[in-house]
């Protein structure tokens, strides 16, 4: 099949339609919205959205040659098309954990039938599939890894103190949207507060002004645009409140968990795929990783800073998912 072109270097298969789709039970009063793409008795892949909280999106799929992958997507708790949904006044966000997506995630490959897969994840998707591979080493098949994170503290702080040093025009306005004893220390504490004030003049503002925050890195790189989903304030709320609910509590993992649990991943092929001006997800984690386990693949992009979607990172996604159909159907 021929790739079709797009913005500049960019290459991505073509959009196709999903040929089935569902909402699982996975327990706790959640149904997780999930969808197949591709060949039906391909190759599977399963694709972990970022955020945590910005579902799933049809351009991800585009990375992966459709007559050779099952390519699959669900939305995590509390988000996209699951239900219910974490924009909604009240929700419980207690049952939406790391280990409570990681056991969906079973859930999910039980209900389709499938004994291994290749893992895709990006961002916040790197973390949990790597959480998900260290639980459950025999399911996968190969890791292909994007804007390296594993959700540490460090990393944490990075975003929402560090960086506030590039960008102190926009890092004022962020802690001015706090209250005045919270500004000076833990501002995703403040946040997850405020996103979980019953008001909406107070949530949905405190939603705007965290993803105006994020923008300002996002939108470093000139080539970049906001997904379209982030005028909708339904979308903006329920995304913010899952990233502080989750941010606040350490993901539920121990400082270096990860790192620690590398060995499990013995025998699984990984590729790391990193821009180098990444911003969000700093080029250190993933140099981090690719010292504890030498057998993973890391793959610079010079020019490139978080987002997949732009030339040379899409370019290389595409390159090394077309290189794992040498594993073969399974």
């Amino acid at each position: 099949m021929f790739l079709s072109a797009m913005r500049g270097r960019e290459m991505l298969y073509p959009d196709i339609t999903p040929f089935d789709e569902g909402l699982l039970d996975v327990g706790d009063g959640q149904r997780i919205f999930w969808m197949q793409s591709g060949n039906p008795a391909g190759m599977p892949v399963l694709v972990l959205h970022g955020g945590p909280g910005s579902g799933s999106s049809a351009g991800t799929r585009r990375y992966f040659d459709p007559q050779h992958y099952r390519i699959i997507q669900f939305d995590q708790r509390g988000c996209g098309n699951s239900l219910p949904h974490a924009s909604e006044p009240g929700i419980d966000l207690s049952d939406n954990t790391t280990w409570h997506s990681v056991a969906d995630i079973e859930q999910l490959r039980l209900l389709l039938g499938i004994d291994r897969w290749i893992v895709f994840g990006n961002s916040w998707g790197c973390t949990l599939a790597l959480v998900y591979a260290e639980t459950h080493p025999d399911r996968v098949l190969s890791l292909l890894l994007v804007g390296i994170t594993m959700t540490r503290q460090s990393e944490i702080d990075w975003l929402y103190r560090g960086l506030g040093s590039f960008f102190p025009e926009q890092w004022t306005r962020f802690r001015a949207s706090a209250a005045a004893e919270d500004r000076g220390g833990d501002l995703v504490g403040a946040y997850y507060r405020l996103l979980s004030n019953p008001e909406p003049a107070i949530h949905v503002k405190a939603a705007r002004d965290w993803h105006e925050w994020e923008a300002a890195s996002i939108l470093v790189d000139p080539r970049a645009t906001l997904s379209a989903r982030w005028s909708d304030p339904r979308y903006l709320t329920a995304r913010a409140r899952i990233i502080t609910h989750y941010f606040h509590h350490l993901a539920w993992l121990e400082e270096n968990q990860i790192l620690r649990g590398l060995h499990r991943l013995s025998g699984i092929p990984c590729t790391l795929i990193q821009g180098r001006l990444d911003l969000e997800a700093p080029i250190v984690t993933a140099w981090e990783f690719s010292q504890a386990w030498p057998d993973a693949n890391l793959i610079v992009i010079p020019n490139a800073a978080h987002s997949p979607a732009l030339s040379e990172m899409a370019a290389s996604i595409v390159g090394a998912a077309d290189a794992l159909r040498t594993l073969g159907p399974q």
